[in-house]
């Protein structure tokens, strides 16, 4: 019987992946990176958006991360602790972590386990709102054993303690400069957000947000021949077929992220021969997220998309059902990813281990989402096409980022839902906006001010748990939380808070496969609140000019810019 404490034993990666020196660090210039999802802020603590956590891991980093094949490597860490090499306890509630010795902060401080107690205390503070809170389920405490040794305890049996402090989505932050910055106060240290002291490759110049960074190679970077480029230069903003024809079409860039644009589009934008796409499959999913609670504008502010008010709408699962019953997938993908995209029922299509075989959703059916809408009570009483009920219309607002691919997919979905008697609004919101976290804005995924809307997320490395525990009751976004929060769609079900709790204490591996699937199937097949789409490859590109690029689809796509370097 394979068990993660086997595992442990011996079979994690040994070392982070190397390369050779191939220039003094700083000899090779400027590289310069876009990203059309602009970052908004450096703090992936305070935003679960994507361009805000891998621009920030250019700056502050993790103990560990995954490497291209889902390995876990050692980063700040000396080694990754295992039961053989006694970092993790043979009862499993405890991990200890060592820290590499020598290592300094960009401002030239020493690093320290104050650091990485202190990163748990900020996360884990109940007036925080983390946006990563979901990596510390489970830990009662965490504590410095020496200056470079942090010994965390688990409430019960951890088979997989690798949460905290793993990937891009858990870096570790400076005490002495967010010490001020606890709880609610988190949102109001912009200095502190906008510009993190790291002890990543590079440190910042200069942030404008949702616009440009400028950063400098740090140079108390541990490697001292790394990295090669002396300056950095991260754009974002714009949109996807701008970012793409910057680097394979005019050469003004070095890397592009996330191309998320028609098959067609970019293979003309491969033929100019300035650089390359580079794709892989991971646990990158794009979804429609159903609100079950009212974002109605006529509710007291502080009320609307919380709790109080469920949706007047959406509570019903044949609705949800009849929704998703609408879509052809199929079509989504053909026209929005080509070879890059698959149709997927899952929230987690990866690893295999944890993939459900749920096909209920493949095949699109319109004759039968009319018939539940019938039989959930929504007729059309006055004949103009759109369905009521006790004096309701049929009516949703359906919000994504401004992206043509998702555009597409908007326009065709609305379709959908007409031939089903559904009145649909569609909305779109610039990316730095949708995905920036501003506990002021209306229009931030998180805060969620529409009846459904559209994204794609994945999770660090190859266990889903902490991407699973994300949608247990505590987590929904809310005032008291700064409307941080990743239980997006504010589900809550006391069932699957317990299962979420017997995934983190199950060591048996296929036991974990068998509930790992369980729980994404009550948030798809069984209760519809999301609608998986598309299985998305990452595709990004790189001029042919850049060297040292390996896509990881398992962190951070910046994982390892220590090593790029100019190819002469």
């Amino acid at each position: 019987m394979k068990t993660f404490k086997s595992l442990l034993i011996g079979t994690v990666a040994a070392a982070a992946v190397t390369s050779a020196a191939y220039a003094e660090r700083g000899s090779d210039g400027e590289v310069k990176i876009i990203y059309w999802q602009a970052p908004s802020i450096l703090n992936p603590y305070l935003s679960s958006g994507t361009k805000d956590i891998e621009s920030a891991s250019l700056v502050i980093e993790p103990l560990g991360r995954f490497d291209q094949d889902g390995n876990l490597v050692p980063y700040l860490a000396a080694e990754i602790p295992t039961v053989a090499n006694g970092g993790v306890s043979d009862d499993l509630t405890t991990i200890t972590w060592k820290l590499k010795e020598g290592l300094v902060w960009s401002d030239g401080t020493p690093l320290t386990s104050a650091d990485v107690v202190f990163t748990a205390e900020y996360c884990m503070h109940p007036e925080g709102g983390c946006a990563q809170a979901a990596k510390f389920e489970g830990v009662t405490n965490v504590e410095a054993l020496d200056d470079l040794t942090i010994k965390v305890t688990f409430g019960e049996p951890k088979p997989y303690p690798y949460q905290a402090f793993m990937g891009g989505q858990s870096p570790i932050i400076q005490k002495a400069q967010f010490q001020d910055c606890l709880g609610a106060k988190a949102p109001e240290c912009t200095e502190a957000n906008f510009n993190p002291i790291g002890t990543g490759p590079f440190k910042v110049v200069e942030f404008r947000p949702n616009d440009v960074i400028t950063m400098e190679a740090n140079t108390n970077y541990r490697d001292p021949d790394k990295p090669a480029f002396a300056t950095l230069t991260f754009k974002g903003g714009g949109d996807a077929a701008a970012a793409g024809r910057a680097v394979l079409e005019t050469g003004e860039f070095d890397y592009a992220w996330n191309l998320q644009l028609a098959p067609d589009v970019l293979a003309n934008m491969a033929a100019a021969g300035k650089g390359k796409p580079i794709a892989a499959f991971g646990s990158l999913v794009e979804r429609i997220e159903m609100n079950m609670t009212n974002p109605s504008p006529d509710l007291p502010e502080g009320e609307r998309a919380t709790a109080k008010h469920p949706h007047p709408i959406l509570s019903d699962m044949k609705v949800r059902k009849a929704l998703s019953m609408a879509i052809d997938r199929d079509l989504l993908v053909e026209i929005g990813y080509g070879q890059a995209g698959r149709p997927t029922c899952n929230l987690v299509p990866a690893p295999e281990l944890y993939a459900s075989d749920n096909t209920d959703c493949m095949t699109q059916d319109i004759e039968g989402a009319k018939a539940l809408l019938e039989e959930a009570g929504w007729t059309d009483s006055n004949g103009d096409g759109v369905r009521d009920k006790d004096g309701m219309k049929l009516s949703l607002t359906y919000q994504t980022s401004t992206n043509a691919v998702r555009q597409d997919f908007q326009a065709l979905i609305k379709q959908w839902w007409a031939d089903i008697g559904v009145e649909t609004e569609l909305k779109n919101i610039d990316a730095s906006v949708y995905f920036g976290g501003d506990p002021g804005s209306p229009d931030t995924f998180q805060k969620f001010y529409a009846d459904v809307e559209m994204y794609a997320n994945n999770f660090d490395g190859t266990d889903p748990e902490a991407y699973l525990a994300q949608h247990t009751c505590e987590k929904a976004p809310r005032p008291e939380t700064q409307w941080q929060g990743e239980n997006i769609n504010r589900y809550c079900d006391a069932e699957y808070d317990a299962l979420v709790a017997e995934l983190g204490k199950t060591a048996e591996l296929e036991k974990r496969g068998e509930i790992g699937r369980k729980l994404n199937e009550m948030l798809t097949k069984d209760s519809y609140v999301v609608v998986p789409l598309v299985d998305r490859g990452r595709v990004s590109a790189h001029s042919n000019s850049l060297g040292g690029v390996v896509l990881n689809t398992w962190d951070s796509e910046l994982w390892n810019v220590a090593d790029w370097h100019r190819v002469k």
